[in-house]
């Protein structure tokens, strides 16, 4: 029996943990003493790693190259070379037909790591040809980078989880830790222990508003408008630190002229909060010796979110609330390794280490480093995840090299995607499950897990975190990177790497930040955080130092603007707002935790549904009764939760459901910066269905005959080669 030492493959919290093995099968997992867990562990810690024992609870692990000649067929189980070499030829016919921006990357967030998506980057840059690499933070927290990255300079939390429960004000706005980071929850228990105040800005009484000191229960869609109204309390009553702004921030007339127009007696009713309410909040956060700002997709997922962003930002800066310890803005990212993915250059826009794209010299760097032309390198920004459909249906992209995602289940207005896909003339999925994306592909490149390697994660506060690998692989599987570079050589760039701190080192030469993060460093329980520009530097637990921001002058920049009302609003025929949140013992779209036996015994499909009681007994809906859900959109079955806990004429549905997905009901409404879709709005309606027998029928038989056809797409490829 030995114990693995490794990073959790779920949110960003990056909790450390071990791996009992015993004779080469995981038998339990353990708390480690890692930095952010400090030897705790969430459900999905404990419980989360039973996937890796091929379960087939919700979908079989894909277990060999499997091609589909033609639109429609059969896949075809092949041998790696065969695959390799068939993806390869088909890459290269699109784009000597269709030029090399015909072609679309994604990197993954989840467990592949970072080495990985360094690679795949690359692959994108130097093999194919262009900047069309992106990945699902686009769909969460892009609009945090973007925002932070204008105002402050660096589109990264900026201060360390362990911050949170020495800072004196929390102010937590649009996020939900209970749900998405159990362990983030424990850090404000302990400062609420410590005797922090707490003010939570949420439609929802969440778990971190039972203990706050203060709740503004804001409807929906309003965030923009409360973040003036604040900004309007700090300047109005002297609140401000008046010597910091003026030393060290930029834009503060533009500003006060902007939020002058939101007095918080004239925006209660776009708001729903009091006017008191409001001022109290920022005579709270303005008076503490220290205050940080959280947030988490309750900001991000709006059409106006960078703005948000910049304002939450401004917040920061108005207050002095940046550059020392235990105060910041905290954009807590999602699954455990987004903030990686964009850390490795997995964006359009930038190369690893948020170097630009458009940077001639940046370019000839690279291409220096990688033995191509500079000259031939894309100089342009490359295509986002979320304009793919758009993209597709305007023939400008004809394939797609999907790796650890699956945008068929994540992404909005699911109907607008699955119609790109019937247009895409060639689709690669690299992934350890069977989606409902690799179900649609013509290629089905079958990786290793989490679990089965090593690598290092960068976790939410800029950690970066070696895991190492527990168990081997049980089938004919490589490692992601492998991969990638096999399809390189074949295209005709050689790419050999021997292991994982080979392109670690590779990337490092590269990026000043990340330059004196070495494996060695790391270590089992290391947790550097960027910047670490030396060998003998000790990384960066806040950003901003001295109040130097990474910004062309130097300061921090001051942001506001107006009110956006969301695209669509409830009326007659869909009365009710729907808001997509987190299922505490799932995550992401499901494909690990929905086969792990304990996390799926919390809850199964079809989902949930959270409608208030006076809402539900409104449409003759019972507690518990299944319910038809639909938007102008699409329509889907879910089982109905009373709650009192959330507020009136909304209703709110978590995105993990494969029958009940509620992205078929929402909405794109890209953020015109980042392109990040509005899933947190858009208007529905319940109804009932009469015959509850019936219904539980339907759902079981639609659940049962999905997880049927995506075991027989991997077990039917099989016999063919038998």
């Amino acid at each position: 029996m030995k114990k693995i030492t490794t990073v959790c493959p779920y949110c960003g919290a990056g909790c450390k943990m071990n791996l009992v093995v015993d004779n080469g099968k995981i038998i339990r997992a353990e708390a480690a003493n890692g930095v952010t867990n400090q030897g705790e562990l969430c459900l999905k810690g404990y419980y989360g790693w039973d996937f890796l024992n091929d379960t087939k609870l919700l979908t079989p692990r894909l277990t060999q190259p499997m091609i589909r000649r033609e639109k429609g067929g059969k896949f075809e189980a092949v041998s790696w070379d065969v695959a390799i070499k068939y993806t390869a030829a088909r890459l290269k016919e699109i784009k000597q037909k269709y030029g090399a921006r015909s072609i679309m990357h994604t990197g993954s967030s989840r467990g592949t790591g970072n080495e990985t998506n360094f690679v795949m980057q690359k692959f994108a840059r130097a093999v194919i040809g262009n900047n069309n690499v992106d990945c699902c933070a686009r769909v969460c927290h892009g609009p945090s980078v973007a925002g932070l990255q204008t105002a402050l300079g660096n589109g990264a939390m900026s201060n360390s989880i362990g911050d949170i429960e020495n800072s004196k004000c929390l102010l937590v706005f649009g996020y939900n830790c209970a749900d998405s980071h159990p362990i983030v929850a424990r850090r404000v228990i302990k400062a609420k222990e410590k005797g922090a105040q707490i003010i939570v800005c949420d439609p929802r009484r969440i778990e971190t508003a039972r203990i706050a000191d203060q709740h503004l229960q804001i409807k929906n869609g309003c965030n923009m408008t409360l973040v003036n109204a604040f900004g309007h309390v700090l300047i109005e009553e002297n609140l401000y630190d008046r010597d910091y702004v003026s030393k060290y921030t930029e834009g503060f007339d533009a500003y006060c002229q902007q939020v002058a127009k939101y007095a918080p007696e004239d925006v209660e009713h776009l708001t729903g909060v009091s006017a008191q309410q409001i001022r109290q909040a920022m005579r709270t956060y303005a008076s503490a010796p220290s205050a940080t700002i959280m947030w988490g997709m309750g900001v991000t997922q709006f059409g106006q979110a960078v703005d948000v962003v910049k304002g939450l930002a401004s917040l920061a800066l108005l207050t002095g609330n940046l550059g020392r310890a235990n105060v910041g803005v905290g954009p807590v990212r999602g699954q455990n390794n987004v903030q990686g993915a964009c850390d490795m250059g997995v964006l359009p826009n930038e190369f690893p280490g948020y170097q630009s794209v458009t940077d001639p010299a940046i370019r000839a760097k690279f291409a220096k480093a990688w033995g191509i032309d500079a000259d031939k390198m894309d100089p342009d920004i490359g295509y986002r995840i979320t304009e793919v459909p758009h993209l597709v249906h305007e023939g400008k992209v004809k394939a797609y090299y999907i790796m650890g995602e699956d945008p068929l289940q994540t992404e909005a207005d699911l109907s607008l995607v699955r119609g790109a896909f019937e247009e895409l003339e060639f689709v690669v999925v690299q992934d350890i499950f069977m989606t409902k994306t690799a179900e649609q592909a013509d290629v089905i490149l079958p990786s290793t897990s989490w679990g089965e390697h090593g690598g290092v994660f960068s976790c939410a506060d800029r950690g970066f975190q070696r895991f190492e690998k527990a168990v081997e692989a049980q089938y004919d599987v490589k490692r992601d990177w492998e991969i990638i570079s096999l399809l390189a050589t074949e295209l005709g760039y050689p790419m050999h790497y021997k292991d994982n701190e080979e392109i670690w080192n590779e990337m490092r030469e590269l990026c000043p930040l990340f330059y004196g993060v070495t494996y060695e460093k790391m270590g089992t329980l290391g947790h550097i955080q960027w910047p670490c520009p030396t060998l003998d530097h000790p990384g960066t637990p806040y950003l901003y130092k001295d109040n130097k921001f990474d910004t062309p002058s130097g300061k921090g920049q001051l942001f506001a603007t107006e009110w956006r009302a969301p695209a669509e609003t409830p009326d007659a025929s869909y009365p009710l707002v729907l808001c997509t949140v987190r299922e505490v013992g799932h995550y992401s779209c499901r494909s690990m935790t929905g086969n792990c036996a304990a996390l799926q015994s919390l809850a199964d499909e079809p989902g949930f549904v959270q409608i208030h009681p006076q809402d539900g007994e409104a449409l003759g809906i019972r507690d518990q009764q299944l319910v038809w859900v639909s938007s102008r959109r699409g329509k889907v079955i879910s089982r109905a939760n009373f709650n009192e806990r959330i507020n009136i004429g909304a209703v709110y549905m978590t995105y993990q459901w494969w029958i009940g997905a509620c992205n078929e009901l929402t909405q794109e409404n890209l953020d015109p910066i980042s392109k990040t879709p509005e899933t947190k709005y858009c208007a529905v309606k319940l109804e009932q269905i009469a015959d509850q027998r019936w219904a539980e029928n339907y759902a079981q038989q639609s659940y049962s005959d999905m997880k049927a056809r995506l075991r027989s797409a991997v077990e039917d490829a099989k016999s063919i080669t038998a």
